[in-house]
């Protein structure tokens, strides 16, 4: 396993995680989805509306592939990365994958706090809101959990110690690759 994976809905604080992780286990931190609007030249919301879910999903399976090839990463994916079979699978082989859980009213307080998702995230079910996240938790989760190799919940515990008890997981698991 070489690589490292922050999983989970949007809002738990995989990528400020992520960055605390890069500094504890000095690796590199790469948002997927940043990665991957950086590759497209626009906007998730852009890509949304030029290709639909499907493209969307196309060039997120085709960013899981090109960064589980590649080694020492923490990756903060999208929430979304769990719904291709292939993703997982990908994911599972390059990597050791924690899950970031949140309750509903956290993830939407901290999704309506943060000024960027509006303008790169597009609602990804008509209702939006708390309704939303309700919804798309209910398919996910059980893909969150079949996926994960270790659940972090994050809901009253600060960024920097939920990387604390990620790396301090992480590197048990490391000595135990012998």
């Amino acid at each position: 396993m070489s690589n490292l994976y922050l999983i989970g809905y949007r809002g738990c604080g995989k990528t400020t995680v992520a960055r605390l992780l890069d500094e504890l286990l000095r690796w590199t931190a790469i948002d997927a989805d940043e990665h991957l609007e950086q590759a497209a030249g626009k906007t998730i919301r852009e890509i949304f509306a030029a290709e639909g879910e499907a493209g969307f999903r196309d060039r997120e399976s085709d960013t899981v592939r090109e960064l589980s090839q590649r080694t020492d990463l923490i990756v903060s994916w999208g929430g979304g990365v769990i719904l291709r079979e292939a993703n997982r699978a990908a994911l599972r082989a390059a990597g050791k994958i924690v899950w970031l859980k949140a309750r509903p009213e956290t993830l939407l307080q901290r999704i309506e706090q943060d000024p960027t998702t509006g303008e790169r995230r597009p609602n990804l079910t008509a209702a939006g809101g708390i309704d939303e996240v309700r919804h798309l938790l209910t398919i996910r989760e059980p893909l969150y959990t079949a996926t994960a190799d270790t659940i972090v919940e994050v809901d009253d515990i600060s960024p920097p110690k939920i990387a604390a008890v990620i790396a301090d997981w992480f590197q048990s698991q490391e000595g135990d690759r012998s």
